[in-house]
This record gives C-alpha cells, sequence and structure tokens, in this order.
C-alpha cells in the first residue's frame, strides 16, 4: 500500500482564510484512494527534516506572523527547506509561505526584509490591497478531461515579481495574481508550488490537488503510475460554476 507524509510547516502561525483546508484536501482525496496519509505539523523550534517528508506545506499569514517566525525559519529550518526544494520534494506555498521562499520583502517604507532566498522572486508592500476572487489558468493542467482553470480568492497588499529562474503558476483571467501587471500568478521552480490563492486552493480545484497528489507519489515509488479516478461530479459543478460566475 502507498503512503504519503505531508508536513504542515508553521500551522500555528500560517493559516490565513482556511488554509488548512490544502491539507484537508490531500489527504482525504488521497485517502479515498486506499492511500496511506501521515500529517506532522512542525512549528517555531521543531525538529525538520525534509527528506522525512513527501509534500511540505506553507499556509499564509500576515506580516505579523512572518515577523514572529523569521528567525526560526532563517536560522533553523532554512537550509533543509532549501535541500528539500533541491532534491524535489513537493511544495505547496500560499501568499504569505510564497513570499517567505522569496530573496526579499520590501516595506513600505523601504525596509528589506530578508526571506529564505529559496526562490528568485521578491515583493514589495504597496498600501493598497488586492483583494477579490481570481482565475487563472495553468496549463500543465490542461488535458482532455481539465481544462487548466483555477479558481481562488487573493487578499494580498504585497507585489511579487519573479526573476528568470521561476515560472508562473497560471496566467490571471481575472484578478489581480503576483502583482497586477504582468498577468501572472504565482510561481513554479523543480516541485515547488506558489500561489496567491486563498479559499482555500486545492478543496475548490481538485484537478491540481491531483495534480501533487500524482507527483509526490511518483517520486516516492518507481512502481506507481496513477491515481485511480474519483466521483468529482459534485466538485466540478462547484469549480465550474464558480468560475462562470467570475468570468461573466
Amino acid at each position: 500500500m502507498y503512503e504519503l507524509n505531508i508536513c504542515h510547516l508553521y500551522p500555528d502561525l500560517l493559516n490565513l482564510y482556511g488554509d488548512r483546508g490544502n491539507i484537508i484536501a490531500l489527504k482525504k482525496r488521497a485517502q479515498w484512494r486506499g492511500i496511506n496519509v501521515n500529517i506532522s505539523n512542525v512549528t517555531i523550534g521543531d525538529r525538520f527534516d525534509a527528506s522525512e517528508h513527501d509534500i511540505i506545506y506553507l499556509g499564509g499569514g500576515q506580516d505579523f506572523e512572518q515577523k514572529i517566525l523569521q528567525e526560526d525559519l532563517l536560522n533553523e529550518k532554512a537550509s533543509e527547506i532549501r535541500n528539500g526544494i533541491e532534491n524535489d520534494r513537493v511544495f505547496l506555498c500560499i501568499c504569505g509561505g510564497y513570499q517567505l521562499l522569496g530573496k526579499y520583502y520590501k516595506t513600505c517604507d523601504g525596509k528589506e526584509i530578508e526571506f529564505l532566498g529559496a526562490l528568485d522572486l521578491w515583493t514589495i508592500a504597496h498600501e493598497d490591497r488586492m483583494i477579490g476572487n481570481i482565475v487563472f489558468e495553468c496549463d500543465f493542467l490542461k488535458s482532455e478531461t481539465c481544462d487548466g482553470k483555477i479558481v481562488g480568492f487573493e487578499n494580498h497588499s504585497g507585489r511579487t515579481y519573479l526573476g528568470p529562474g521561476v515560472k508562473p503558476l497560471g496566467k490571471v483571467l481575472k484578478g489581480n495574481g503576483n502583482n497586477g501587471e504582468d498577468k501572472s500568478e504565482g510561481a513554479v521552480y523543480r516541485n515547488v508550488f506558489c500561489s496567491y490563492s486563498h479559499g482555500s486552493l486545492l478543496p475548490k480545484n481538485p484537478a491540481l490537488t491531483d495534480y501533487l497528489l500524482n507527483l509526490a507519489l511518483k517520486q516516492k515509488y518507481k512502481d506507481f503510475t496513477f491515481l485511480a479516478p474519483l466521483d468529482d461530479h459534485l466538485e466540478e459543478l462547484a469549480h465550474n460554476s464558480m468560475i462562470k460566475r467570475i468570468l461573466k
């Protein structure tokens, strides 16, 4: 029987706008296929070894929470996070967790706050926030049964910009995305997937959830081929209805 180990980093600090629902979606869609799932909650002061986990999750948080965990992140867990990324562990990082993987965050008064520098991206704060539903399109999800559209909810004042070593997660069809300028949303580097989409992201988008599960299982098991299909009739109705409403 297959088994997945999922790490929720800083669940007590990075859990904005119901982001814990992403962990629930990963767990349930794996279990419905007979795959065992172990969830580890790792926070400030806890030991973290990226090699022990198949999927690593960083949720969203405000500036206050990011400041609280910054020392632990940079001094205790940075090297393991970088090791995990370069060894192709699957990461999902939302909003604040997304920003923390970048080089720095520049505040409104011009101060640069050092972040992990694990990904070639950076964030600049603005006084006004970008808030609302968002729809974006992921080319890697497109298939005969999936149009690649993702629905979420964004609420962020930071504008994120990607360096040449990082690709956007998707192209914005409605909403702001990374910065409201270049129609990009999120970031992809190796097996790291980042997004500004809360709400939470994965329960609204079963195709993306399965993509991450499939990727993690293929990394872990040489004999794994594909996930058994689920009856997603209700999930797809909700997904498509929300996208139709936003794009109307």
